[in-house]
């Protein structure tokens, strides 16, 4: 059997600002699990994934929930998080064993990817690249430069969300940042990089 090429980075590296609450919104239980465990099971659920690589705030790194090992610990790593997310994955990347040559960035917030669609975006990568997991808007989205009054409607049938997982060649993910980090260019996402460059 040919040693599997593929590697994960779960970003679980951030505070969940916008969720509110002491808590990691990454860490809180869904459907009778964290968020966390539920994304790690998931990909390691994946003959093709040979390292998942969980990148936790600091203070959970150097001493992570013991929920997190009710996985595949031989297939785990642990990474530190940064400031920003672009730092969090790059993190991420950088502790990714040199076999996996393709990678997938996924949020830990984002509990309910299933191996249907993870396969689907390793297909899609493998023909064209890269590739993202997005669904089209359904919402109404208007423009307004003060916040107070309408402006515009943008047509939706352009319109995608993009979600995770993204994946990626990894030496071309590491190469990206390293030009972003030269341009002090920020992403929200890394299909952001990919467009970019």
């Amino acid at each position: 059997v040919p040693m599997s090429r593929v590697g994960v980075v779960i970003v679980a590296g951030g505070t969940g600002s916008r969720v509110g609450g002491s808590e990691l919104k990454q860490l809180r239980f869904v459907a009778g699990k964290p968020m966390l465990l539920h994304s790690l099971q998931a990909f390691q659920s994946i003959p093709e994934v040979a390292m998942v690589v969980c990148v936790l705030p600091k203070q959970y790194a150097g001493d992570p929930p013991p929920w997190i090992f009710q996985s595949d610990p031989e297939r785990m790593l642990i990474s530190v998080g940064g400031k920003t997310r672009a730092e969090s994955v790059s993190n991420g990347l950088e502790d990714l064993p040199a076999e996996c040559t393709t990678v997938l960035i996924h949020d830990a917030a984002r509990p309910l990817v299933t191996p249907e669609v993870v396969e689907r975006a390793l297909t899609v990568a493998a023909r064209r690249g890269a590739a993202l997991v997005a669904v089209p808007v359904r919402d109404t989205i208007k423009t307004s430069s003060g916040g107070d009054t309408a402006e515009g409607t943008i047509d939706r049938s352009v319109l995608w969300a993009a979600q995770t997982p993204q994946v990626f060649r990894t030496a071309l993910l590491r190469e990206l940042f390293e030009r972003a980090a030269s341009d002090e260019f920020r992403p929200t996402d890394e299909s952001a990089l990919h467009e970019r460059y």
